[in-house]
């Protein structure tokens, strides 16, 4: 987020309010429950959070807050706030930190290993020694913090900032150390705007995906299938076949191959990569079959370099295209799974295309118009583009500076030649190249990232990729990596909440509904359901007992595009009555009629019905 599409969210005035919020909201705290111990509290996407460890209560469980505390500290922040207090930026020593924090062990723990070059102040990864530790002062409130912040409490408005909730949280995301408790707040530059933002958490709650999911039969999580393991029902399978189906056409016109890889893979395949041990934290445990070790599949993208290695490549084979829905497994912890949004087994739109090097822009250019074909099919219009590039200053990219300089070079030129409005985020890449991603503005303005494209020069190194070119001798290929929708669980989610589960005719799983007004007139839906059907579309009888207004509801709460209403007169004059899902009636039309305006709305995805 940021105050214009070119401006990082950490170099924004909203950034430094909700980072400053955070420090008088532990001032609060601090003061209501002197025992309180701090952990770290940063801004994020729409707010902030802070951490404390308020110690056990009588049972010698971890004592948590209550909604009486969360009012009491919101009164309190709201007193301080409206004082004159400045916050004030220092620097002090190690050891003299060390003193000075030592009633907090949260602080001193971050204090060493920022000493150690391990950790900034907030508990990020550095890898830069310090000698001093930053601080910022507001009254007699001191926390150990680099900023930035504003320039006193005064510049943030007490009417502008709201606590959330509360949940748990380990220290530093890790289940075997002590469990905090979180606080949520949000903070913005006026009262309008924080108006704006609740009442748009509120619209977010009823178009939760996980609620809608249930109520349109999407999808279902099974605890004895396991957490984050989505089971897709009948509505729900039909729904994500279309949208398959749709880019699977549209691959096919733009020479794009289909495969099918298997669900594991050999160890090394992926020590070869180096998505093993890279990402070993979020891949599951390596099965032992006979003498060799294999993983459940956490990429396709090696999988499909061994399809290009099958056999010798010629210059005239490029560029090689290959397209899978191929689906892999990331352990993620329980705590932060959500739904389709946040799983453990998710199918990705993958594609990898090997190309020469003097075909890489081109390339790229018809990727990125892939996916905006895909995304202004779909009606998401509201997006921008982000380079993510690999931080110098970190180790968690591999690969030669000038490979990157090399990559991401092509990646601004590309997007230079198609006018594209971007912006350029370090430490965004994937760890084996820079990318294009494009991130999403859904109906209520969050943001989602969903296509990426990625260029590669180091897995064809890894895996000694050659194609012989027309000079006769051995050349190395670049790899494009290539996702529009990304995962299609995480995808779904994001269409059922952006369009509040009523999709456009042509995505919705149940086009049309069919209400006879009494048992006379059944055979004659039938009968009427078995044209439409014919001719591609999907739709249902409803031949329940309940009264005809109570399926038209019915069908509403389904939000279903149609309902086809039947009776005596629809009958002899081979018609249907038609209703929409918004309660329009548009009377009475000819069943060819109603055929032909549905067949020509699907066949162009036309968002209106």
């Amino acid at each position: 987020m940021a105050d214009n599409g070119n401006v990082p969210y950490n170099e924004t005035e909203l950034y430094r309010i909700r980072h400053s919020a955070a420090h008088v909201m532990a001032e609060a705290v601090t003061g209501l429950f002197p025992e309180a111990r701090l952990a770290i509290g940063p801004p994020i996407e729409d707010g902030f959070y802070y951490d404390f460890d308020l110690g056990l209560d009588e049972q010698g469980k971890p004592r948590t807050f209550t909604p009486e505390d969360l009012e009491a500290i919101e009164a309190r922040m709201g007193e301080l706030l409206r004082q004159n207090a400045a916050f004030e930026h220092a620097t002090m020593p190690v050891d003299e930190a060390l003193r000075f924090f030592a009633g907090q062990p949260y602080k001193v723990e971050l204090i060493r290993e920022l000493a150690a070059g391990k950790v900034d102040e907030m508990g990020n990864p550095t890898t830069e020694p310090a000698s001093e530790v930053g601080i910022y002062r507001q009254r007699d409130f001191v926390d150990l913090c680099r900023g930035p912040h504003v320039r006193g409490t005064r510049d943030i408005k007490a009417n502008a900032v709201k606590l959330l909730r509360t949940g748990g949280a380990y220290w530093r995301g890790d289940e075997k150390n002590p469990q905090l408790q979180r606080i949520y707040g949000t903070a913005w530059q006026s009262k309008a705007e924080l108006d704006d933002y609740l009442k748009r958490l509120e619209e977010a709650r009823a178009r939760d995906h996980r609620r809608l999911g249930k109520q349109l039969g999407l999808f279902h999580i099974s605890p004895l299938v396991g957490s984050g393991l989505p089971l897709w029902l009948p509505n729900g399978a039909v729904l994500r076949e279309t949208l398959e189906n749709f880019l699977r056409q549209a691959q096919l016109e733009r020479g794009y191959l289909p495969v099918i890889t298997p669900h594991i893979g050999n160890l090394k395949l992926y020590i070869t990569s180096g998505h093993y041990p890279y990402y070993k934290d979020s891949q599951y445990t390596p099965i032992q079959i006979d003498d060799e070790e294999f993983l459940l599949k956490p990429m396709n993208c090696p999988h499909h370099i061994e399809i290009y290695r099958s056999e010798p490549r010629s210059y005239r084979d490029l560029p090689y295209r290959l397209a899978e829905f191929g689906t892999v497994y990331r352990y993620e912890k329980s705590g932060e799974l959500s739904g389709l949004t946040r799983v453990r087994g998710f199918t990705i739109d993958d594609s990898h295309l090997f190309v020469a090097p003097e075909q890489l822009e081109e390339e790229f250019i018809a990727v990125v118009g892939l996916i905006q074909y895909v995304f202004s099919t779909i009606g998401f219009h509201d997006f921008r583009a982000r380079l993510g590039t690999n931080d110098p200053a970190s180790d968690k990219y591999a690969g030669a500076p000038e490979m990157w300089e090399r990559g991401i070079n092509a990646i601004r030129q590309a997007a230079d030649k198609l006018g594209l409005n971007y912006s350029v985020e370090e430490g965004e890449a994937a760890f084996y190249g820079p990318k294009l991603d494009f991130i999403f503005r859904d109906a209520l303005k969050r943001e989602w990232q969903l296509g990426t494209v990625q260029v590669d020069f180091l897995l064809p190194e890894r895996f000694d990729l050659e194609y012989t070119g027309e000079d006769g001798q051995k050349h190395r290929p670049v790899m494009i990596h290539r996702a529009p929708f990304g995962s299609m669980e995480r995808f779904v989610g994001i269409l059922i909440e952006h369009f509040n589960g009523a999709f456009p005719l042509w995505l919705a799983p149940v086009q049309a509904t069919l209400i006879p007004i009494a048992d006379r007139h059944v055979e004659y839906a039938q009968a009427v359901a078995a044209e439409l059907r014919a001719a591609g579309l999907r739709v249902r009888v409803d031949d329940g007992n309940e009264r005809m207004n109570r399926k038209i509801r019915d069908a509403q709460l389904q939000k279903i595009p149609y309902m086809l209403v039947v009776g005596d007169k629809e009958m002899e004059a081979g018609a249907v009555a038609v209703r929409t899902r918004d309660n329009e009636d548009r009377g009475a039309l000819p069943l060819a009629e109603f055929k032909r305006q549905a067949v020509a709305a699907v066949a162009s995805r036309s968002m209106e019905l």
